[in-house]
């Protein structure tokens, strides 16, 4: 990733080199901080967010869950979006505005503790490679299971949820494969470490429940309204690992995986390892969406 020009930092463009957190933040010692991650598409228009309003809501529902009184509204984040955007030239791809606490003290009480809110652009391309992208990534299961909503507020884009994503991820890397599938304390499926998980079955797309501790996705919700104006049966229900072994296509979708075909988990193909009709089909959908080709869903793009 190559470092862009301009970073918003509570109401400031700063140069990239100069955007400085300090070391006693208190996010950085407990992870106390939300954020989110929207895609900026390139359309005859121009460059254009993706679904950004359901976003930056996510991203206030995040804060309040946590607790975090955001000094922004709604649409003032949503100028600041754009502007991060604008001083960041073409390139740009992804926008990730993240707000945490600040503070320069120990200990685990937040009350009292300035909010911060930044606002970065990159280029961030494929997230998990063009290949993948058309033939399809691995998995394998975590051994790190996925937190209960007990333990965690999982609903919410919460800094310190990660760690558990990132122990996955790395365990995945490590072991020759592309992603990881996390399971939850119910023996059931969850998500990726960032992506949630579909499988077609039948010809019917299923999808793990909100409760089954995942993240509400914001692209796992614009598929299964593409899926159901294409008149694809949805099921959104907790399924098994082996479900998806015999699945006849399995797929994950995120802001930043968008929709990528899974070919094998746990050394096991997926049908005959190729991506299946529906998952390409749905894959071309969201493209012709998401650049602007298809109309019927203009109201998801914020072009500047």
């Amino acid at each position: 990733m190559e470092p862009t020009t301009k970073i918003w930092m509570d109401g400031e463009l700063v140069d990239w080199a100069d955007a400085k957190v300090h070391v006693m933040s208190h996010a950085l010692h407990y992870g106390t901080g939300v954020f989110e991650g929207i895609r900026v598409y390139h359309t005859d228009e121009g460059q254009a967010i993706f679904r950004h309003r359901d976003h930056i809501k996510r991203l206030l529902d995040s804060a309040k869950v946590l607790g975090m009184d955001v000094p922004y509204t709604l649409d003032e984040l949503i100028d600041a979006n754009r502007e991060t955007v604008r001083a960041n030239g073409a390139n740009v791809d992804y926008l990730r505005p993240i707000a945490y606490l600040g503070g320069q003290r120990v200990g685990l009480n937040p009350i009292g503790v300035d909010v911060k809110v930044n606002i970065i652009c990159v280029h961030m391309g494929s997230y998990l490679g063009e290949d993948m992208q058309a033939n399809g990534a691995t998995l394998i299961t975590s051994s790190w299971e996925k937190p209960s909503n007990r333990a965690a507020a999982l609903s919410a884009k919460i800094c310190g949820n990660y760690v558990n994503s990132v122990l996955a991820k790395q365990e995945a890397i490590r072991a020759g494969a592309d992603e990881a599938l996390m399971i939850n304390s119910n023996g059931n499926v969850a998500e990726g470490s960032g992506e949630n998980v579909f499988l077609v079955r039948d010809g019917a797309l299923h999808t793990p429940m909100v409760s089954d501790a995942v993240l509400e996705g914001i692209t796992r919700n614009s598929v299964i309204e593409l899926a159901r104006d294409e008149g694809i049966e949805v099921v959104q229900r907790s399924m098994t690992r082996t479900e998806l072994y015999v699945a006849d296509e399995v797929f994950m979708t995120g802001t930043a995986a968008e929709v990528t075909p899974i070919r094998m988990i746990d050394n096991r193909l997926i049908a005959d390892g190729k991506p299946g009709p529906v998952t390409k089909r749905l894959q071309a959908l969201f493209a012709n969406v998401a650049s602007g080709r298809n109309q019927r869903y203009r109201r998801w793009l914020d072009v500047l």
